[in-house]
């Protein structure tokens, strides 16, 4: 139990293989240190992973986390967490999702669910008020996402008596024929990456819901009710989290990317697609969008709802767009918005199938592995999920990611992937600290893993895309804000709100070009506040996260403290994926992105990833090797 509000107090070890539910021990100073979420996650494989596991292993865990803000009502808290052992990068990762299971977890009465051991048969598990019951999943084994759900649910329904408000995770063939990138789903959002869905798969286990009637509770309700209404108000008012999002999503990016060179296009030869508008967020807006929703508690609502067959489903997002889009050369928003649908209902990652698919392309187009794959002839599509979901044909060797057929082929320097996990649509040599990100990213490849920083280069202020000054400092507290900000359940998108507003209004004016002028000769100070975040001991209304937890767990927090907490967070992935082999060596990008300027008449149109690197290290006060040594980790409190 807990002493703070927001928990339930337990955290839970699920044997499988024992069919046995007991209580693991988590603290109130585990929970002032790691929060909850991802953190909380990794924490715990820090504690019980050696080494030597495999992602496939009875022995690997999977972790399922919520934060303290999940059902209180904080805006945009719905999230939560899905970490384990990677089948596509054989390292640590984690996979976020916005469905309901983490809020209907919490009503069950838990925080979160560690899994081990492995299902005799194919399994489903409920959880109820507390309790565990496994159930048979034979006549659910083969069945898609949407089907899976729809029949858990009148099961529950007639089990009980009654229509059962509850919530769910589960995979679909692609995770139950163990495919690298396969995800779980909740409802209709994707726990995407890092192919959680194949260790469940591995695990024969289909499906978990979880239904209750526990609430959390919250420590000073009056101030926190005051604080939300504020915080929405400043959300429905900024440009980005009130304007741009709830008008055309994520898509809205796309026109953005195009302008500044982001847009990756042919596999990453390119940033720019000559048929962008046709795949762009004003486009699916005027064309296909019947409506926009949002995840649970989110005041934000960037989820399009689209057409595909009569049934009206969740449209694709930027990423999905940009990478079946101008990275295929397809200019078909309607084929997009099918393929989207037909991906999620078998349970694969848009991102690495189609960055799997762009390499294919371009290896089939070198000769390296005739498959019969072209850039721009994509009527064959659907027919490739379904064989990479069952893995049929060549769709046996696609379900294994780009870099391990780049491995088996060759073109290792068009496998557009770091640490195994393909990179997300942001091409990064008109980005080079969105490049940094992705090459230092713990769990592989990822634009928010690292740090995000394409939304100062380009997508939402507009420093200098090509300076590599400042942007280590940058990227590493851009990182940490993103991992404290998870901690607490809430979705990365409020972040957006740090960007003032002023400056996004008015983006041609003299102060906001003076500003991006600027920013990268503010590393130094960055890097101050980086080392020495206590300095911060306040709050300011800018930032809004500190509050939220204090008033709503009790917990003592003020913007240093929760700097420390996203540095803790980083930190303790990276120890743990050291175990697994991870090191400076690892952080690294193909050398189309390195090596080969996207301009040819301008020659800083690449990452100089190595030279930004070294800094990084430094900032973050790493070894050489690229890893944490163990003074660094007894200052933050992990050993």
């Amino acid at each position: 139990m807990t002493t703070y509000c927001g928990y339930m107090g337990r955290v839970i070890l699920l044997d499988l293989g024992e069919r046995r539910a007991e209580d693991y021990v988590w603290t109130d100073r585990d929970r002032e240190l790691y929060i909850g979420g991802k953190a909380m996650a990794s924490r715990i494989l820090y504690d019980r992973l050696t080494g030597k596991e495999t992602a496939f292993d009875p022995e690997n865990l999977i972790v399922i986390a919520t934060g303290p803000l999940t059902g209180t009502g904080a805006p945009s808290s719905n999230r939560f967490d899905i970490s384990s052992l990677s089948p596509l990068t054989g390292i640590t990762a984690s996979s976020n999702c916005g469905g309901n299971f983490g809020h209907y977890l919490k009503k069950a009465g838990f925080d979160a669910l560690i899994i081990r051991g492995k299902c005799d048969s194919p399994t489903w598990v409920e959880i109820e008020n507390g309790e565990f019951h496994f159930h048979d999943a034979a006549a659910l084994w083969g069945l898609k996402t949407a089907e899976t759900q729809e029949a858990l649910q009148k099961a529950l329904d007639a089990a009980h008596g009654k229509s059962v408000r509850c919530g769910m995770v589960a995979i679909g063939p692609a995770g139950e024929n163990l495919v690298r990138y396969a995800s779980v789903i909740s409802g209709e959002r994707a726990a995407g990456r890092a192919g959680m869905g194949a260790v469940f798969g591995s695990k024969n286990l289909k499906a978990i819901t979880a239904a209750g009637d526990a609430v959390p509770t919250v420590f000073d309700r009056e101030k926190a009710a005051a604080h939300r209404k504020k915080w929405v108000a400043a959300i429905r008012s900024h440009p980005l989290t009130g304007r741009q999002l709830p008008k055309l999503g994520t898509a809205g990016l796309v026109s953005s990317m195009q302008l500044h060179g982001l847009l990756a296009t042919r596999n990453y030869a390119g940033g720019q697609f000559d048929a962008f508008e046709a795949v762009s967020g004003e486009a699916l807006a005027e064309e296909l969008t019947l409506s926009n929703s949002g995840c649970l508690s989110c005041p934000i609502r960037c989820a399009r709802r689209v057409s595909v067959d009569g049934r009206e489903v969740k449209g694709p997002e930027l990423e999905t767009l940009g990478l079946l889009g101008g990275n295929l050369e397809n200019a078909d928003l309607e084929k997009i918005c099918r393929w989207n649908y037909e991906l999620d209902e078998l349970g694969m990652d848009t991102i690495s199938t189609a960055g799997t698919l762009a390499w294919a392309m371009e290896a089939n187009e070198k000769g390296l592995w005739k498959n019969g794959l072209a850039f721009g002839e994509t009527d064959d599509l659907s027919q490739v999920f379904e064989d990479i979901a069952h893995r049929h044909g060549i769709g046996n060797e696609l379900a294994e990611g780009s870099k391990r057929l780049s491995e088996k082929y060759g073109g290792r320097d068009f496998a557009i992937q770091s640490k195994g996990m393909e990179l997300a649509a942001y091409e990064p040599r008109r980005a080079v600290g969105q490049g940094l990100g992705y090459a230092v990213a713990n769990r592989g490849g990822c634009h928010l893993n690292g740090g995000y920083l394409v939304v100062l280069e380009g997508l939402g202020l507009d420093v200098n895309g090509q300076t590599p000054r400042g942007k280590a400092d940058f990227c590493m507290l851009q990182q940490d804000l993103m991992e404290a900000i998870s901690m607490g359940g809430q979705c990365l998108f409020t972040s957006y709100g740090l960007l003032p507003a002023f400056l996004l209004k008015n983006p041609n004016g003299a102060l906001t070009k003076t500003v991006n002028a600027v920013i990268p000769f503010f590393g130094p100070a960055v890097r101050l506040l980086n080392k020495l975040p206590e300095l911060a001991c306040f709050n300011l209304p800018l930032l809004p996260y500190p509050y939220e937890l204090r008033y709503t767990t009790g917990m003592k927090m003020n913007i240093g403290k929760f700097i420390r907490c996203g540095e803790r967070s980083y930190n303790v992935e990276r120890a743990v994926n050291a175990r697994f082999g991870v090191s400076a060596e690892s952080d690294k990008l193909p050398k189309r992105l390195t090596d080969i300027p996207q301009d040819p008449k301008r020659p800083d149109t690449r990452v100089p990833l190595e030279q930004m690197k070294k800094t990084y290290y430094r900032a973050r006060g790493w070894e050489k090797n690229g890893l944490p040594s163990e003074k660094k980790l007894r200052r933050l409190g992990i050993c």
